[in-house]
């Protein structure tokens, strides 16, 4: 693994996370102690991040983490409302016994898993998601769902002390699967 992709995942987990709040600076000298790296590939992966609304570029002012905002959460779930649909017809027709197993696999590990484990928990969202994703077998859906679901999964980790059931929200899964 490159050292810009290596920056670029550890960066974008703190922005997702919110470890790295909304609206904060980015402290490359900050960035390059926390995960010892240089500064070229902090910079590579900013770069990149940017390109990915994660990270908002201000001329002479520096560098933030792009903000949260109830208006945008509503443009990213309509968006993914369609192409998650898209996908979702893709891969009913393209996916391989492989990645339906995958899918059952995990749907059962889903219903084992302790509704207040919101880590493992969102993990296996981003897992289901992933698979859905590469069964659709159409990279152009992929990168701009993968895109939205980033954006999405940071308002999952600010709300997700606020909601009574994440494990609830995510009982679609077992539905998509079933009907995959």
């Amino acid at each position: 693994m490159r050292l810009s992709d290596k920056a670029y995942h550890l960066i974008k987990h703190k922005i997702v996370t919110l470890e790295l709040p909304p609206l904060s600076a980015i402290d490359e000298q900050a960035l390059m102690e926390d995960i010892h790296l240089g500064r070229t590939p902090i910079r590579e992966a900013l770069q990149r991040l940017a390109s990915e609304d994660l990270v908002l570029l201000a001329p002479r002012r520096g560098m933030f983490v792009s903000d949260i905002s109830i208006t945008g959460l509503q443009k990213i779930f309509e968006a993914r409302m369609i192409l998650e649909g898209v996908c979702a017809r893709l891969a009913a027709e393209r996916a391989t016994s492989y990645q339906l197993a995958e899918m059952k696999s995990l749907m059962s590990r889903l219903q084992s898993v302790s509704d207040d484990d919101s880590e493992v928990l969102m993990n296996i969202d981003e897992r289901f998601h992933e698979l859905l994703y590469e069964a659709a077998d159409n990279e152009y859906l992929t990168d701009s769902l993968r895109r939205l679901h980033t954006l999405s999964f940071r308002i999952w980790h600010l709300v997700l002390d606020r909601l009574d059931s994440v494990k609830g929200a995510m009982e679609q899964h077992i539905e998509i699967t079933d009907a995959l």
